[in-house]
């Protein structure tokens, strides 16, 4: 079941957050979270229109999904950039294709007009999955990032969400 998260969801999700901190290279940061931290975070996205959506089994929190500003500037306000991360012992299971597709309708019925999607350029499963559900790879960026003692590219993807000729 997927739906929007509240401040009960926010342990699991930090410990979603902080286990990808530390095992992998979905999240370019090296500082762990705590609950207190992700409920100002769903707070602070809340306030802007953006959602935090969990995929919850057997009432377990498995996954969870959120998009926000791609940049900060008025000109990008119809561009979002989203972040989908799913429990090591979830992945594999179609929970991050869901949540992905769930954050894609929200961002479509909000009037974004593209989601963009920065991904490590080695993370060749979460590429093909935004591959499949229509993202255009645009490019990767060399050498942009650093953890584990080693330089990482940054691959951009790009969903077109709507038609609309002009803003």
């Amino acid at each position: 079941m997927i739906r929007h998260a509240t401040p009960l969801d926010a342990a699991a999700i930090a410990a979603i957050y902080n286990a990808a901190v530390r095992e992998t290279t979905a999240i370019w940061n090296e500082v762990e979270v705590d609950a207190e931290n992700r409920v100002a975070w769903m707070n602070a996205r809340a306030a802007e229109g953006f959602p935090v959506l969990v995929v919850e089994e057997e009432g377990s929190i498995c996954g969870y999904a959120s998009y926000g500003p791609f940049r900060a500037f008025d000109g990008y306000r119809a561009t979002v950039e989203h972040s989908v991360y799913v429990r090591a012992d979830k992945r594999g299971g179609g929970r991050g294709r869901a949540l992905l597709t769930a954050v894609i309708d929200h961002a479509r019925t909000a009037g974004r007009h593209v989601m963009v999607a920065a991904i490590e350029a080695g993370n060749a499963p979460s590429i093909a999955l935004h591959e499949k559900l229509g993202f255009a790879r645009v490019g990767v960026m060399a050498q942009v990032g650093q953890k584990f003692g080693r330089w990482l590219d940054l691959a951009l993807l790009q969903l077109v969400l709507d038609d609309r000729p002009q803003p």
